[in-house]
């Protein structure tokens, strides 16, 4: 029989092994699982998706300009040329040019989604929330119902106004959670969830949530502070199963970047740390360190597009007939990176069984040898 001593020799070696494997794989399998949870993320926080240089849009501007002087009933080209004009900063433009549509043949989806949109990207929360309630009225579902969170931040920001002014983060600064409830806020999902009806978040309510605010991101400004405010705001709340700490963390992080308040860049980092406060071994400077790193790659691939479309201009290309050619697949944050990862996870996988091989062996042998008599 046993010994009380050998016995808690191996329970406590048995113990040990499930810990030592959480250890090993616990940073890189929780982003991983975290990215095919809630894919195109990152690259949509970083900007490594597909869209197009600002060169690309004022190209566009002319040859809309030149195409609507051809055949001025072609309503799709107003929409082209309306958001080239807001994508170059001129909003007065964009007005003008959509409603000039709206002329032509009033009521359309597509006219009062942008209308919405242009008004809101310039704070204009009033007078742009009509025009999503009369996109939600014609098509609900348009955009896989990414209006609907669209009109629930706007409503969000307008709520959060502080003496009517929208200041940045929307949640309110520690010190005021602190005095109020001494909880952290769930931010934006607290706020859906309000709208849903809802006290938990499940993944089923969360994945459109998230969705919404990313095709914002996509179809509008990915780097908008507001925008990745919301994204952090759901990806960072409910279970480990269901939410994206690091991910929430990063998004978080890129506000921080956005804003040139050093207030509100302090706040946005406060957020970010306190999204990733649990995780194991893993702080908000090594996060941070991964994050520039990423943000480096998306920035490379995206003066290379760029480049590709300025050249295409010069060359007299038709720029979007290129484009289209060249840009087939969605490209990825590091590539093809779970494949560049795998030799390193084979290798640590291998160690961890030759360790707990070994150990075996040992504790076998061990319990083999004949316990020592004491002495008389």
């Amino acid at each position: 029989m046993l010994n009380t001593s050998r016995a808690s020799i191996v329970v406590a070696v048995l113990l040990a092994f499930p810990a030592i494997a959480i250890a090993c794989i616990w940073d890189y399998d929780t982003l991983r699982q975290e990215r095919e949870r809630f894919p195109t993320t990152l690259e949509l926080i970083t900007g490594k998706f597909l869209r197009h240089s600002k060169e690309f849009y004022e190209w566009r501007i002319k040859d809309r300009i030149a195409k609507l002087a051809a055949d001025s009933s072609n309503l799709a080209y107003y929409d082209d040329l309306a958001v080239a004009y807001e994508m170059t900063g001129q909003h007065a433009r964009a007005l003008e040019t959509i409603l000039t549509k709206e002329k032509l043949k009033p009521g359309l989806y597509e006219t009062h989604s942008n209308l919405g949109t242009f008004h809101i990207l310039t704070g204009d929360f009033e007078q742009g929330l009509p025009h999503i309630d009369k996109a939600l009225t014609i098509n609900p579902n348009a955009h896989f119902g990414r209006e609907i969170y669209q009109k629930w931040l706007v409503e969000y920001a307008i709520e959060k106004r502080r003496n009517g002014k929208l200041i940045l983060p929307l949640q309110s600064s520690q010190e005021e959670r602190e005095r109020d409830s001494g909880r952290v806020s769930g931010g934006f999902q607290e706020f859906v969830k309000q709208r849903l009806g809802k006290s938990v978040m499940t993944e089923a309510d969360l994945q459109p949530a998230v969705q919404g605010v990313l095709g914002m991101m996509r179809f509008a400004n990915h780097a908008n502070p507001m925008l990745l405010e919301a994204l952090g705001d759901l990806l960072s709340h409910g279970r480990p199963d269901v939410d994206a700490k690091r991910l929430a963390s990063r998004a978080y992080l890129r506000a921080s970047y956005e804003v040139r308040d050093p207030s509100a860049q302090q706040q946005f980092r406060a957020l970010a740390e306190a999204a990733i406060h649990m995780q194991a071994s893993h702080t908000l400077a090594d996060l941070e360190a991964e994050f520039r790193g990423e943000l480096a790659d998306a920035e490379t691939w995206f003066g290379e597009l760029r480049n590709k479309e300025i050249k295409w201009i010069e060359e007299g290309k038709d720029v979007e007939a290129e484009f289209d050619c060249l840009y087939t697949l969605e490209p990825s944050v590091g590539g093809n990176w779970f494949d560049s990862a795998l030799p390193f996870l084979l290798i640590g996988v291998g160690i961890l069984i030759v360790i707990i091989v070994a150990t075996t062996v040992a504790v076998v042998f061990y319990l083999k040898r004949p316990a020592r008599r004491s002495a008389p």
